[in-house]
């Protein structure tokens, strides 16, 4: 009769399963039964649980037990620390009067529940379980720094545009206007002479040499435009 695993630790709450293996020549039809007992601080020996041959299952209180023959199965449910101490099953032959055959033992260890989390704690994120969220931050990354490109690219083509200042590998380059040069320009105007209204004297007695006067009146200077333009032509 063998017992393992030889040796467990686990916390409160949680359950606890041990198997007991059995080897009999020729058990075909043979009776027995096998028992389970809990030793503590080597004390006298527990009876906590048992079944037979023929039976395929069986709980009793806080102990399930499995027929896996020749492997028996017992889990011990709902740890609690009271349930450290150490465990063995025995074999009950019926078909030799009074032949019991013990196991080894195997020490069981309970130890206290962990602490329930907080809702307001987040738990820790292990980054090697989580490489698709890795690859999504990355990709957030170069999508947002595309928009910041082209939000500089935009702001810099306006800029241009306008003739305003574009920053330039730190210094702010001013595009000014080049300087209005003063363009002359004809104003055209009309001449006229105005004569003095006399009498015509025939030829012969008319001087050889006359001097004429005319009074120039210059208007006020307007700009040029198209319209006063065509004016000046008509």
């Amino acid at each position: 009769v063998t017992f393992f695993p030889a040796a467990l630790t686990l916390p409160a709450g949680s359950s606890a399963t041990f198997f007991c293996n059995i080897s009999v020549e020729n058990d075909s039809g043979l009776e027995y039964s096998l028992n389970w007992y809990k030793e503590i601080n080597n004390s006298q020996a527990q009876k906590i649980a048992e079944i037979s041959r023929n039976n395929l299952q069986t709980k009793a209180e806080k102990y399930l037990l499995t027929n896996y023959t020749p492997s028996f199965k017992i889990e011990i449910l709902h740890l609690h620390q009271n349930d450290s101490g150490s465990y063995y099953c025995g074999l009950i032959a019926f078909f030799e009067p009074d032949k019991v055959m013990e196991s080894s033992r195997s020490q069981l260890v309970v130890t206290a529940a962990p602490e329930k989390m907080n809702a307001t704690d987040e738990p820790e994120i292990e980054e090697s379980n989580s490489p698709d969220h890795i690859k999504a931050v990355l990709l957030g990354i170069l999508l947002l720094a595309g928009v910041v490109v082209l939000l500089i690219f935009g702001y810099l083509t306006v800029t241009y545009r306008r003739g305003g200042t574009i920053p330039c590998g730190g210094y702010a380059v001013s595009r000014e206007k080049p300087p209005v040069v003063p363009v002359p320009t004809v104003d055209y105007g009309v001449l006229e002479f105005q004569w003095e209204q006399h009498t015509q004297v025939p030829p012969e007695s008319r001087p050889v040499d006359q001097t004429e006067y005319a009074t120039i009146i210059f208007p006020e200077e307007k700009p040029v435009t198209p319209e006063r333009g065509k004016k000046h032509q008509d």
